[in-house]
Formats: structure tokens, C-alpha cells, sequence
């Protein structure tokens, strides 16, 4: 018997107790100061509860256990729904100041209506029997004009036709003008950023020109819940706007907005992806997001009420009163995503969708598709990844994402570390304060 390697044993945050994890058998228990004594000295008083949660493991049955959860995983992924990514343009109205995009070339094409029916023919044959829905993507999707708002009528005419569902992800400026021909549809959700209130907002993302956006974003969200179209309202942040994230949660509040049924929110850590920013430190580290996270919260609990962030599986223990089944893999390009974009390309996912190299290959004007490519995304989990073999976090850290692996690396079968450990202490703080009060 030895003390399983997919055990997560660490201090829960600012506590004397510890948690100690297994996502493999599923068990999750809070130790007070002499258990966790306990498992660092491996002197235990109640062995069998250990081996009857399986924090204490034989390693062969162990590994077939292993293999066998890992077998559920690849079938429930192969039969999980698909969302397919298509970027009619990679042009923008915005001038945000840290767009991830600003390198990408061939901004200000269109689609024609001949590409739009290819996509739709090779979505339809290609994901023939699968569960699918399509997100729309940029660039801006939704650009003022006849001009770009009839291509966009067009393509959710055909995803109609198909019987296909969609949502968008829109910087929501022209969200009022685009409400009447999207509320005639079946859109699943729309993803808007706002970045604070007013002032923080409009100082990061301002339309081309330096004109505000906050107040017509506003609008467009009040009329898209007005219309029961559900909103997940994005806030992007680093260290210029966490300040701000109590003021956006307070008038997200004020405006009913977290009562109403058709809306949810998110945050996005501003980090590098592709192309330099030149303001780098603004950015956090994730355990720094996530510890100035924390200590946001503890501050203002009222931003729970706006959001309430995953700090990796705790506030799933909390809410499900469970464990989530282990995660073998957090990448889903190639699997369970796929993007498209106007110049006919296809790409793993949105993370590489439209930079230069990263191609898998054409539906327009004549399909192609490197296979070698396509496997080597496809075959990359935990179990490929050579720094994941014996990492105590892998089942809940999933490998991590690939294509920011690939960019530190140079491979795609590289992990993209995460400290999930801490993270997970400081969510079970969160969350266990929040329970008891």
C-alpha cells in the first residue's frame, strides 16, 4: 500500500485545517491540524479509512482503476456536444488595449456567400452525427452597416436551415442594432465584455478613435435580456482593473442583472497568448490572479453574487456536493472544438484560430486536412504528456492548454502547469466560509 500519487494534499487558506483530494475515487475530506499531521508523518490512526477512500492505494489496482475512468472519459468526450468556432473577419471596431489579435493579417475581408454554404456543407458531412452548435467569433462579429450585418443575417439564416444552434461573442457596441434579427433565432448565449464601470472600461476598450463604449454596451445587454436571450457577461482582468471588479459586480446588482435567469458571467485573466504586450506588468501570474482574486472576495463577499469563480474543482465540490469526474484532458481542439475562419481555414480551436502556421487545413475552396496534424492534437491528454505521469494535480489539471503549452515549448504534447493545489485552498476557504455563514 502506498499514499496514491493522485492524492491533493495541501493547507486550506487561511486555516490551521488541510484538504486532501482524490479525484480518481472521488473522496474529499477536511483535516484538521493532527489528521493532516497524520498524512505528512504516515502514521495513521484509521487506516482503513484511508484505504476505503483510496488515499491509501495498491498500485495495481490503482492503475486499473485508472484505466478504466480513463476509458469512460474518452467515450463521454467522443460523444460530447461540438462547438464550432467560425471568424467571418478578423476585423474590429475596438481598440482594447491588450487584444491578443493585433498581429493577425487579412482584416478587412468578407465572406462571400458561396464560403458560408461551404462551412455549412462541411459541418453538416464532417459532424454528421454529433451534437453541435456553432459560435460566432472575430475580430467583431456584429460591425455596424448593410454591409457586414446582412453576411452575418445570411449566416444565421443557414445555421437555421440547418438546425443548428448558435451564440456570438460580440464586444456588444452594436448589440441594439443586431436584437431584432437575433431575437428571431435560436441563439443559445451572447458573450459581452465589460471590463468595470464606465471610466475603467472605456480607458481599455474604447472604439477606434478613442470613443466610449460603456453606455451602449449597457443598452445592448438591457435589450438582449429584455428579449430573453441570454448574456455571460466576460470581465477581462489584470492588475490595471481588479480594483474595479466590486464596482462592476455592485451595478450588476443594481441593475437586477444577477437575478435574471438569462444571465451569467465569467472572468478572463489578460495574459500573453500570441503576440507581446506592451504592457506587461499589468499581468498576473495565475496564482497571482487568483490569490488577488481571494483577497478581492474576502473583502467584498458581494462579489459572489456576481460570480462566483471555479478556484479549480472547489466550487464544483461545493455546489454539487461532489467531486467532477477526473479530467484526463483540458484541451478540447480537435476533439470538442473547432474553428473556422473567412479565408477558408480550419484551426484546433479559438486560441489558434487565425494565426499564421497553425492552419490544419482548407473547407474552401476545396477541402483538405492534414491527418498528422489533426492526430497529434487529438492524442494529446495526461497520459501522453510526460510531465504529467506523476503529478498529483493531473486529473484535475487536465494538461492544461495546449496551445499555450506549444508556445512555451515548441510541443504540443507539453503541459501548461497550474497551481492547483493553492487554488483549491484558497476556493474550499471561499466557499466553507460562505456555507456557514
Amino acid at each position: 500500500m502506498y499514499f496514491s500519487k493522485y492524492n491533493i494534499f495541501s493547507k486550506i487558506k487561511n486555516s490551521d485545517s488541510s484538504y486532501l483530494v482524490n479525484i480518481l475515487t472521488g473522496n474529499a475530506d477536511i483535516l484538521d491540524a493532527d489528521k493532516a499531521a497524520e498524512i505528512i508523518s504516515g502514521n495513521y490512526t484509521n487506516i482503513d479509512e484511508y484505504l476505503e477512500k483510496g488515499y491509501l492505494a495498491d498500485e495495481a489496482a490503482e492503475k486499473k482503476l485508472y484505466n478504466s475512468k480513463y476509458l469512460d472519459f474518452i467515450e463521454l468526450r467522443d460523444n460530447d456536444e461540438i462547438q464550432i468556432f467560425f471568424a467571418p473577419w478578423y476585423a474590429c471596431n475596438f481598440d482594447c488595449s491588450y487584444c491578443y489579435q493585433a498581429g493577425y493579417e487579412n482584416k478587412f475581408n468578407t465572406p462571400t456567400k458561396e464560403l458560408i454554404d461551404s462551412f455549412f456543407s462541411y459541418v453538416t458531412k464532417e459532424f454528421k452525427d454529433r451534437k453541435k452548435y456553432i459560435t460566432l467569433f472575430g475580430g467583431e462579429p456584429l460591425l455596424s452597416g448593410e454591409k457586414y450585418k446582412s453576411i452575418i443575417t445570411y449566416f444565421l439564416e443557414q445555421a437555421e436551415l440547418a438546425n443548428i444552434d448558435l451564440a456570438i461573442v460580440t464586444n456588444g457596441y452594436t448589440l441594439s442594432e443586431y436584437i431584432d434579427v437575433l431575437k428571431t433565432k435560436s441563439i443559445r448565449e451572447i458573450q459581452v465584455t465589460l471590463d468595470g464601470v464606465e471610466d475603467a472600461h472605456d480607458q481599455r476598450r474604447p472604439l477606434k478613435g478613442g470613443t466610449p463604449t460603456f453606455h451602449k454596451i449597457v443598452e445592448g445587454i438591457d435589450r438582449a435580456l429584455e428579449n430573453n436571450i441570454t448574456i455571460n457577461l466576460r470581465m477581462v482582468l489584470d492588475k490595471d482593473n481588479m480594483s474595479d471588479l466590486v464596482e462592476l459586480a455592485r451595478f450588476a446588482i443594481s441593475k437586477g442583472w444577477t437575478k435574471n435567469k438569462y444571465f451569467k458571467t465569467q472572468f478572463g485573466r489578460n495574459y500573453e497568448l500570441h503576440y507581446c504586450q506592451a504592457g506587461q506588468s499589468k499581468l498576473y501570474s495565475r496564482i497571482e490572479f487568483y490569490q488577488t482574486l481571494y483577497e478581492q472576495i474576502q473583502k467584498y463577499p458581494e462579489i459572489l453574487e456576481f460570480h462566483r469563480p471555479a478556484f479549480s474543482i472547489a466550487n464544483y465540490l461545493f455546489e454539487n456536493g461532489e467531486l467532477p469526474s477526473p479530467l484526463f484532458d483540458a484541451c478540447s481542439g480537435c476533439k470538442s472544438e473547432w474553428a473556422f475562419d473567412y479565408t477558408g481555414h480550419i484551426y484546433s480551436c479559438t486560441a489558434t484560430v487565425g494565426k499564421p502556421g497553425s492552419s490544419l487545413g482548407t473547407f474552401f475552396p476545396e477541402v483538405t486536412l492534414s491527418k498528422d496534424k489533426v492526430t497529434e492534437w487529438e492524442e494529446r491528454d495526461v497520459t501522453t504528456i510526460a510531465e504529467c505521469k506523476d503529478c498529483s494535480l493531473q486529473l484535475a489539471c487536465g494538461g492544461g492548454c495546449a496551445a499555450v503549452a506549444f508556445n512555451k515549448t515548441g510541443r504540443l504534447h507539453s503541459p501548461d502547469c497550474r497551481p492547483l493545489d493553492e487554488l483549491i485552498g484558497m476556493g474550499i476557504s471561499t466557499y466553507m466560509t460562505k456555507e456557514n455563514e
